[in-house]
C-alpha cells in the first residue's frame, strides 16, 4: 500500500488554539534570531503565574480533552488492558543488608509501594514506609531516596509532591516511630547517612534554579542553616553527586560535565579532608569502588571504551594507577561493583550485554543467560561478603527476572519473574536484531519485537522507538504495555541510533556536537531500511521518544514526514538553540559540552540552529502529532512543547491532528503512580492506534 493510500487521524471539526505572534529578535554572532513565541517563557521562571501563557495552555488542555472525549471507551480499554497485565499484590525479592532482611510491595489497588523489614534475629517484620500514607493529599508524589542509618535506627527519606524535582527530606526514628523535627528543603533527591549515623549529607538546589552546587553534612538535631559544606562547585557547567563505596568505608563526590569527571574520596566517618582522585583537567570520565584497601576503577583515559585499574586507597594519585584489564575496541566496560570476594563487571561486547565475575586474583568468568539479544544488569547486592550475585534480566520477549547467581556453582537460581496476571505467553513471540546501512556507510542495530504469524510483506504498521544522547542505551527490554501493540498487529522496533552506546562509547561520541545530525540520519535511514527489508511500508510507522528522544521526533518529522504515520513527542526538547543560548537555565551550561555553546562559539550557533526542530519548521504537510509536557519540569520546560505546537499550528499545511497534553501540576516525568501513568500511556497508545484506523 503506497503512503497515499493511508488514511489519517484528521484534525477536529473545532477550531485549534491559536497562539499569538509577539515580534521578538535577537542579535548573536552577527545572526538575526527570530521567535514570535518567545513570550511562552514566563519571564519570572520557575514560578509560571503569567496569565496569557497559561490561558494558551489550557486552551491546548481544552482541546486536547475535546479529542479525548468520542474516545475514552477506548482508551478505556487499553487501560484495562495495561492494568490486567499488573500485579496488584506485586512484591520484591527480598535482600539482606545489615541483619534485616528488606523488602517492598503493593497492596491491591494501590499507586505506590510499602517498604518493610524483617529482624533476622527476632524474625519481626515492621513496616518502615509506607509510601501510599505519605502520598495522602498529594496529586503528585515521587519517593527519591532513602537509607537507614547503619546502627539500624534512623530513617531518612526525600519526597517530591509538585515534579520539579525539588525533594524535601525527613527523618524518623524506627526504635520510638516518631519523627524527628529536621526537615531538609531544596534537596537533589539523593541522601546517606555518615558512617556514625549522626549525619546526613545531601545536595543542595540553589533558591532560584535546578542546580546544586554545595554538597552539605546536616547533623541530626540541628537546623539545616547550620548545615557544614562538604564540597562547593565553582562551575555552573558541572552537576555534582555523592555516593558510598561498596565497602562502606568510603564516601565518593563527583563533579561531571559530559566526558568530564573529577572524583574526591573521604572516609564514610567524614573524618579528614576530601582527597583528589582525578582531576578534571584530565579529561576523561571514570566509574570507582572499594574493597581490600584498594579502589577500583573504570577509566577511559587510555582507551575509550574503558580500562579496568586499581590504586592504593593511602595514595591514590593518578600517577599510582595501575592497570588490570586494558581497553577494548569490542569490548565496552560500563559498571563495576566490588565484593569481598570478587568483582561483578557489566559490559557491553559488540553490542550484547555481558556480566563477568573477576577474581581479585585475576581469574575471569562470564555469567551464561538463556538468551543471545538481552537486557542485563547488576541489581541490588548490598551486603559487600555474599556468595551470590543478583541479576536482574530481560528481554523482548521474556518478563523482568530475577536472578541469583551462585558463585560456587555458577548456575543461575530464578527468585521472581514478573507476573502478569491478565496471561502471556512468550511462545506466541519473536524478536531478532538486524544491522541497516546508514548513509554513511555505518551499520546500526535495530531490535524488533512482533507477534507469531508476522509475515514481511510490508502490511504491517510498525512502531519505531529511539533516544540517541548523553550514552544512553535503549536496552532490549520488556513491556507489558507494548503487548497492547502487538496484539494488534504492529511490529515494535528500537533504532540504536548513535548518540547511545550501543555499540561502544565512541558511538556515543559519533553522536554528539558536531555529529549530532549522525543520530537524526540513523533514526531516518534506520526506518527506510525496514521499509526496504519489508518489515513495514512508508506512511505506516508511527515513531515516538521522549525528553532527548523527542528532540530526535522533531528532527525526524521535519527531515521525514512522509514517513511517518504518527510522531508522539513526549516532554521533547526541540527549542535547543533558544535553551543552549539562555546561560540562567540551570542544565545550559552543563548541556553545552553535549549540544555546544551557541553564547561563545558562532560555529556552535550555526549548527545548533541547521537541526534545532523549533528553528527549522517550515511551511510543508506532517503526520499527526501527540505533544507531551509538564509546567513544573526543570529538565525539559514547558515552552518548549508549547512553542513547537504554537509555531506547528501556525506553519504546517495538512489538516492533520496536532494535540497537546500539558500536566499542569507534573514535570519531567508526568503523573506520578503506577496507574497514574498507565492512564497516561493508554492515552498516547490510543492516539497511535487512531492514527492507524484502529478502534478497538
Amino acid at each position: 500500500m503506497s503512503e497515499s493510500e493511508y488514511t489519517r487521524i484528521k484534525q477536529l471539526p473545532i477550531a485549534a488554539p491559536q497562539a499569538p505572534q509577539i515580534p521578538y529578535e535577537a542579535q548573536h554572532h552577527g545572526r538575526t534570531l527570530t521567535d514570535h513565541y518567545h513570550w511562552l517563557k514566563d519571564q519570572g521562571y520557575p514560578e509560571v503565574n503569567d496569565e496569557p501563557v497559561l490561558d494558551y495552555l489550557k486552551q491546548e488542555n481544552a482541546y486536547y480533552q475535546s479529542f479525548l472525549e468520542p474516545h475514552r471507551t477506548f482508551v478505556d480499554t487499553i487501560f484495562e488492558e495495561f492494568k490486567g497485565r499488573t500485579d496488584e499484590e506485586e512484591t520484591s525479592v527480598p535482600y539482606v543488608d545489615n541483619g534485616y532482611e528488606y523488602r517492598w510491595f503493593f497492596r491491591p489497588g494501590e499507586e505506590y509501594r510499602t517498604r518493610s523489614r524483617t529482624n533476622l534475629k527476632t524474625g519481626e517484620e515492621a513496616i518502615f514506609l509506607d509510601e501510599t500514607e505519605l502520598a495522602k493529599g498529594h496529586d503528585y508524589f515521587v519517593l527519591g531516596g532513602w537509607e537507614i542509618s547503619p546502627d539500624n535506627r534512623y530513617l531518612a527519606y526525600s519526597v517530591d509532591t509538585a515534579g520539579d524535582e525539588r525533594y524535601e527530606v525527613r527523618v524518623k526514628d524506627l526504635h520510638t516511630g516518631e519523627m524527628l523535627t529536621d526537615v531538609l528543603s531544596d534537596v537533589q533527591g539523593g541522601i546517606t547517612f555518615s558512617a556514625d549515623g549522626k549525619s546526613l549529607v545531601y545536595a543542595l538546589l540553589e533558591k532560584d534554579k535546578w542546580l546544586a552546587k554545595n554538597i552539605k553534612v546536616h547533623k541530626l538535631g540541628t537546623p539545616q542553616d547550620q548545615d557544614t559544606t562538604l564540597y562547593y562547585e565553582s562551575d555552573d557547567g558541572f552537576f555534582i553527586g555523592f555516593g558510598k563505596t561498596s565497602s562502606r568505608e568510603f564516601l565518593l563526590v563527583v563533579s561531571s560535565q559530559g566526558e568530564v569527571q573529577e572524583t574526591y574520596v573521604i572516609p564514610a566517618d567524614l573524618s579528614g579532608k576530601l582527597v583528589q582522585i582525578t582531576a578534571r583537567e584530565q579529561g576523561f570520565t571514570q566509574s570507582v569502588d572499594h574493597a581490600h584497601g584498594k579502589f577500583y576503577i573504570l577509566a577511559n583515559d587510555t582507551h575509550k571504551n574503558f580500562r579496568l585499574a586499581s590504586v592504593s586507597d593511602s595514595n591514590p594519585e593518578y600517577a599510582n594507577w595501575r592497570t588490570i584489564q586494558d581497553g577494548s575496541d569490542d569490548v565496552y566496560l560500563m559498571g563495576l561493583q566490588t565484593f569481598d570476594e570478587f568483582i561483578a563487571i557489566k559490559s557491553r561486547d559488540l553490542g550484547l550485554e555481558k556480566i563477568h565475575i573477576r577474581g581479585y586474583d585475576g581469574a575471569s568468568r562470564e555469567v551464561a543467560f538463556p538468551e543471545s539479544v538481552f537486557a542485563a544488569d547488576i541489581g541490588v547486592n548490598p551486603e559487600f561478603t555474599q556468595s551470590h550475585l543478583r541479576i536482574d534480566y530481560e528481554s523482548m520477549i521474556t518478563p523482568a527476572t530475577v536472578f541469583d547467581y551462585d558463585l560456587t556453582s555458577q548456575a543461575l537460581s530464578t527468585r521472581k519473574v514478573q507476573k502478569i496476571p491478565s496471561g502471556y505467553d512468550k511462545n506466541q513471540y519473536q524478536t531478532e536484531r538486524v544491522m541497516i546501512t546508514a548513509r554513511d556507510g555505518v551499520k546500526v542495530p535495530v531490535t524488533l519485537v512482533y507477534k507469531d504469524g508476522f509475515k514481511r510483506d510490508g502490511s504491517h504498521p510498525m512502531w519505531l522507538y529511539g533516544y540517541g544522547a548523553y550514552s544512553a542505551t535503549v536496552t532490549p527490554s520488556f513491556s507489558t504495555g507494548r503487548l497492547s501493540a502487538l496484539d494488534r498487529g504492529f511490529v515494535y522496533a528500537v533504532a540504536h541510533v548513535r548518540g547511545g552506546s550501543m555499540m561502544g562509547y565512541q558511538w556515543y561520541l559519533d553522536g554528539k556536537l558536531k555529529k549530532r545530525t549522525n543520530t537524526f540520519n540513523d533514526f531516518v535511514d534506520v526506518a527506510r531500511g525496514l521499509i526496504e527489508l519489508d518489515y513495514t511500508s512508508a506512511g505506516n510507522i508511527s515513531v515516538s521518544g521522549r525528553s532527548a528522544g523527542g528532540e530526535l521526533m522533531g528532527a525526524v518529522t521535519i527531515q521525514a514526514p512522509e514517513l511517518w504515520r504518527s510522531v508522539n513527542l513526549g516532554v521533547p526538547f526541540v527549542d535547543v538553540l533558544n535553551t543552549m543560548l539562555d546561560a540562567s537555565l540551570p542544565l545550559t551550561p552543563p548541556e553545552w559540552k553535549e549540544w555546544g555553546n551557541p553564547i561563545e562559539s558562532a560555529e556552535d550557533y550555526d549548527l545548533i540552529a541547521s537541526y534545532s526542530p523549533y528553528d527549522n519548521i517550515a511551511a510543508s504537510d506532517y503526520p499527526p502529532m501527540f505533544v507531551s509536557g509538564g509546567l513544573n519540569d526543570p529538565r525539559v520546560t514547558y515552552w518548549e512543547p508549547a512553542k513547537w505546537t504554537a509555531r506547528m499550528r501556525e506553519l504546517k499545511t495538512d489538516d492533520n491532528l496536532l494535540v497537546m497534553r500539558i500536566n499542569m501540576g507534573a514535570g519531567h516525568f508526568s503523573n506520578s503512580g503506577r496507574y497514574g501513568r498507565l492512564k497516561d500511556y493508554a492515552e498516547e497508545y490510543a492516539f497511535m492506534f487512531l492514527a492507524h484506523g484502529i478502534k478497538e
